[in-house]
């Protein structure tokens, strides 16, 4: 069986930062995934479960909400090894351009201090599985470590 293409890239020198997975044509319309990558795979801990579930939350609430991208946004989500997030989007944008937004989304994380939306029973199939404060530190590493530096291009097998 093939490999799909997000297991041929080098999670050993895989570091945080946003890239461009995959972009896919759907009847004309480019639809684009970026990996909005947290931690460094394999060489720092993978991120508490109840504090990306708060990411999730937050940052879709952000995103669905922001006037400029609510109508591109297809998907907000964890990724399955717990190292970051998928965001997928109609249309083609530069790694810059969703730089800015995710600084956007990460500081409203950080800076958030509420009830988290969504997290009532009725609404979450996992309403105790949440970490405010967990989720502020981990935005506010994530904010940090995009002003530093963010990369583009997947290191390759």
């Amino acid at each position: 069986m093939e490999l799909i293409p997000s297991f041929t890239i080098d999670h050993l020198h895989l570091q945080p930062g946003i890239y461009i997975s995959r972009q896919d044509s759907i009847e004309g319309n480019i639809i684009t995934t970026y990996d909005i990558r947290m931690t460094a795979p394999n060489a720092e801990p993978a991120l508490g479960a109840s504090a990306i579930h708060t990411i999730e939350h937050l940052v879709a609430t952000y995103l669905r909400n922001d006037e400029e991208w609510k109508d591109r946004i297809i998907y907000w989500g964890p990724m399955g090894c717990l190292t970051g997030n998928y965001l997928i989007v109609k249309g083609e944008y530069s790694c810059e351009e969703i730089r800015t937004l995710m600084l956007k989304a990460f500081r409203f994380v950080a800076e958030y201090n509420d009830v988290v939306p969504g997290t009532a029973p009725e609404a979450c199939g996992n309403y105790l599985l949440h970490n405010l404060p967990m989720a502020r530190y981990e935005a506010k590493r994530y904010i940090q470590r995009l002003t530093d530096h963010f990369c583009c291009d997947y290191p390759t097998l």
